[in-house]
């Protein structure tokens, strides 16, 4: 006898708690196959296609798109061993049903086998029987009366409340609201946040005396939800404000001998190497000589670590917004593998296409703002990291060169260091002698 299996968002890594559905992949009645991908989501991340560990029918669906579901809520109902739908299943969900011996659920495809996170039972109700009356009683039809859609309206004493989302529920337990007291304006009276939201409003105003003046209406404005990855960013940048007590030093260099040399590696047959890859060479010869600046402070420890590898963030611009994919083991590429790795992993951020993954373990970061047409920068540390390096724009600039007056093409360089892992003297050994090798190539050669 089939078994109907509900399938919940998983852990998607990383400690991100929620996720937001982007689009659904398959419908009510669909038949889908083992691990085959049902829903993208977006995360604080990365946008995700999700995979369900189950095969069979869809009977129920779960959330609308745009909607924020937290990690652990139901997605999907898979009836299991039912190789087309079974009648009524694109009228409503069918009851919850127990996962039981066979029916565990695999471990999702690149998502691990973590269950250490206790999960909630739920109750699927059918949202058909909330809004209609049973076919065998006869139930008049009044007159239609406008209501707006989240006016509270009488509601029958019994029956399951129309609410799929359980952020919904939430958002109405932690207010007081009565589900049962409102019209839900989605598909056959579906209770959406909307509704929620707009029965909560009246009641946020404020009651003046009758002869009191009308308090000033507040400014009007565009109001956009911090969450997601504009969200995941603020987080992150306040704590590293919180937590580290930084500190910026900088220093001008004259990269125009740094230019002949790419154009030089460019001009033979071979990968082609970017400003950015000869740059992120430099640092990791740098932070070899400085290792102070590869490193994390343990507050909990009261310890700084030392890292053993260059895990590379670098600063990428999305439609998205700001991201800041990893080169793993960076010390160890060369400027070419620097060149091609950068290329995909923007390619992959630009297209929304970066896992978790890709976005989590960087030591040290490189942050080139000078795309932006800007000079210099006090940029703040990518959190848990001790140090950024950031560049500038490269342009031509008068400049003393073996004692005369020079046109020659400048950089501004700035590190920003934790000032907990090492004092002044060390971050200015490590700016100075990325400033050398970015003067001199051949300071790097010596090194190697």
């Amino acid at each position: 006898m089939p078994q109907v299996m509900e399938f919940k968002l998983p852990d998607l890594g990383e400690g991100l708690t929620e996720a937001e559905i982007v689009r659904w992949l398959v419908a009510v009645g669909d038949v889908v196959a083992v691990d085959q991908p049902v829903v993208e989501v977006e995360t604080a991340k990365a946008m995700v296609e999700v995979p369900c560990p189950y095969g069979g029918v869809v009977t129920a669906r779960f959330g609308e798109e745009g909607e924020e579901l937290p990690v652990g809520a139901p997605l999907i109902t898979v009836a299991v061993g039912v190789e087309s739908a079974p009648a009524g299943a694109a009228q409503a969900p069918v009851a919850e049903a127990e996962a039981e011996g066979s029916a565990q659920p695999r471990p999702l495809i690149g998502y691990g086998s973590d269950h250490a996170r206790p999960a909630r039972r739920r109750r699927v109700r059918p949202v058909t029987a909330a809004v209609s009356a049973p076919a065998a009683v006869p139930v008049p039809v009044p007159a239609p009366v406008p209501v707006p859609a989240a006016v509270p309206v009488p509601a029958a004493a019994a029956g399951p409340v129309p609410v799929i989302s359980p952020l919904v529920r939430k958002l109405a337990r932690d207010n007081g609201v009565d589900l049962r007291a409102l019209r839900g304006s989605g598909p056959e009276g579906l209770i959406l946040r909307a509704d929620v939201e707009a029965a909560l409003r009246p009641a946020a105003q404020p009651t003046a005396p009758a002869a009191a003046p009308a308090p000033a209406a507040a400014p009007l404005g565009e109001r956009i939800p911090l969450k997601g990855l504009r969200g995941a960013v603020a987080e992150k940048l306040s704590r590293s404000r919180r937590e580290i007590p930084e500190a910026t030093c900088w220093v001008d260099a004259d990269a125009t001998e740094l230019m002949a040399a790419r154009a030089a590696m460019n001009a033979v047959d071979g990968p082609k190497v970017s400003v950015l890859a000869l740059l992120a060479r430099i640092c990791t010869a740098a932070l070899a000589r400085y290792p102070e600046l590869n490193s994390t402070v343990d507050l909990a420890a009261n310890e700084i670590v030392r890292l053993p590898a260059v895990h590379l963030g670098f600063a990428a611009q999305t439609e998205r917004g700001l991201m800041v994919p990893v080169v793993r083991d960076a010390q160890t590429r060369s400027p070419e593998s620097l060149s091609a790795e950068f290329a995909r992993l923007t390619e992959l951020a630009r297209a929304g296409k970066l896992a978790p993954s890709d976005l989590t373990g960087g030591t040290f970061t490189l942050n080139n703002y000078g795309v932006f047409g800007v000079d210099g920068s006090t940029p703040i540390i990518n959190h848990p990291e001790a140090a950024m390096l950031g560049v500038g724009r490269i342009i031509a600039k008068p400049w003393v060169y073996r004692g005369e007056l020079a046109v020659r093409q400048v950089v501004q360089l700035s590190l920003t260091f934790d000032h907990r892992v090492c004092d002044g003297g060390t971050a200015g050994g490590f700016l100075r002698y990325v400033a050398d090798c970015v003067e001199n190539p051949a300071v790097l050669l010596r090194s190697l």
